[in-house]
């Protein structure tokens, strides 16, 4: 960890780096990039900034005032495990040169302003979250979306496609990926070949392990300060895809690439603390849980429609978020129970340990906005006092018809929840977290995205229809 620039520099020189890679993030959540000579690269960056064109990043300017900067954070400074000559790459924050301020927009400064927001309620310092970003591991992958010829093709080793298992016949059923030893599980030193890289650019890993589905994997990284772990998401999903790439394999963190089969969510479990103690955690509380923690799920789940559309931002996030399957869509807090929308974890008593489980987000998310937007409608819970309803310990995917119509669920298709957050949006503008700019400029993607996808007709609806 670099505290400065002048150390940063200090280490390029020390350890002969060949070049630095500049990165930052635009607004759907994709790192994007340009690489320099190290010996290019000095302490002018940090004050001067490197210019860029913001108008070619999807989300940021328009082409009359294209011209952005980049300030380096030397913090996030890590070694490239990829790169064929020694790279070291930093993650950048971006400025406006013309006023000088830190750009609006920048997803980045959002979750940081999200901290300082936290910070300014008094109500706690610190932010913990801790995501588990699940994915597909794919042999091959076809698709094509030509008027005349629409659909896709992937074939996994430990799975039966076309008929006929790639591998050596021993294969995962559906649905029955949670924990397999070899031979079933193909991907396990892959998996550790992913950890191994993510452990290089200081992503602490806890456990990995193939999940429910075919070819689905988990590498569960250790919680951290909201910033912090968002920025390790984004080093996460680019170690695990290069790994793979390197492989002769791919990864898609897609929610649901495959019918009938799990889908890849993000479960994130987070908490408050103040002056170095927890403040979730009360032993006569339902679950542990302190009056401080109800609150802040309340807000939660009096937001999740709204926050749906930054949690789960692609129209494939809908085919997972369906009522009846695994994926949870009731608006519902309930005690181990993985059938609601916030679970509490029940693994330990330590105040320390205690929680709370959002479980809609996926992966597809952009995690600066993720994050900040969870924190938000948390705050804006324990601002307003608010009460989650009452818990149910029951299977939510069993209920009787007129039992489950009483309980709120998450909108079912991204249309509905960028309605949602058009509607529910002002508790993320408080101290100037989200930007109306920024909320603006992401609900426009969105609706061009969902526009896309529902004009084309799916080979699912010739099946159905052709003949009619």
């Amino acid at each position: 960890m670099f505290s400065n620039g002048k150390e940063l520099i200090k280490f390029i020189k020390d350890e002969a780096v060949a070049f630095v890679d500049i990165r930052f993030t635009d607004v759907p959540g994709r790192w994007q990039h340009f690489t320099m000579p190290a010996h290019g690269f000095s302490e002018d960056a940090f004050s001067e900034g490197l210019g860029f064109d913001g108008s070619s990043i999807t989300g940021f300017q328009a082409i009359e005032a294209s011209d952005m900067l980049l300030i380096p954070d030397a913090s996030s400074a890590f070694i490239d495990p990829f790169m064929a000559h020694k790279t070291l790459v930093v993650i950048c924050d971006v400025k406006d040169p013309l006023s000088g301020n830190w750009y609006g927009k920048d997803p980045r400064l959002v979750a940081k302003r999200a901290e300082e927001y936290l910070k300014s309620t008094g109500i706690a310092d610190t932010c913990y979250m801790g995501p588990e970003a699940e994915f597909f591991i794919f042999d091959q992958v076809q698709f094509n979306t030509d008027p005349y010829s629409y659909g896709f093709k992937v074939r996994v080793a430990d799975a039966h496609t076309d008929g006929e298992a790639l591998g050596d016949g021993y294969w995962t059923r559906t649905k029955g990926g949670y924990y397999p030893c070899a031979p079933s599980d193909k991907d396990h030193d892959l998996r550790s070949e992913m950890v191994l890289n993510l452990e290089k650019v200081g992503v602490e890993i806890e456990i990995q392990h193939h999940e429910v589905a075919v070819a689905q994997g988990e590498i569960d990284m250790r919680f951290d300060t909201l910033t912090r772990v968002a920025d390790k998401i984004l080093k996460y999903k680019y170690v695990v895809r290069q790994t793979a790439a390197v492989a002769g394999k791919s990864v898609t963190f897609m929610p649901k690439p495959l019918y009938g089969d799990n889908g890849s969510g993000m479960h994130t479990h987070q908490s408050l603390w103040k002056g170095g103690k927890p403040l979730f955690y009360d032993k006569k509380g339902y679950a542990g849980l302190s009056e401080l923690a109800l609150n802040y799920a309340a807000g939660l789940l009096a937001h999740g429609p709204a926050l749906a559309a930054i949690t789960n931002p692609s129209v494939n996030s809908y085919r997972r978020l369906v009522p009846g399957y695994e994926a949870p869509v009731n608006l519902i807090i309930s005690a181990r129970n993985r059938s609601a929308v916030i679970r509490i974890p029940m693994y330990s008593d330590s105040p320390k340990a205690k929680r709370i489980e959002y479980r809609a987000p996926d992966p597809t998310a952009n995690p600066y906005l993720a994050f900040a937007a969870m924190l938000m409608a948390g705050l804006d819970g324990v601002k307003k006092g608010m009460e989650p309803p009452k818990p149910t310990d029951k299977n939510l995917y069993t209920l009787p018809a007129r039992e489950a119509r009483r309980i709120k669920t998450l909108p079912g298709s991204l249309d509905e929840s960028l309605d949602a957050l058009e509607k529910d949006h002002d508790f993320l503008l408080e101290g100037g977290v989200f930007t109306p700019e920024l909320l603006e400029s992401f609900i426009e993607i969105k609706r061009e995205e969902a526009a896309s996808v529902r004009l084309r007709p799916t080979p699912s609806e010739y099946a159905l229809y052709y003949d009619m």
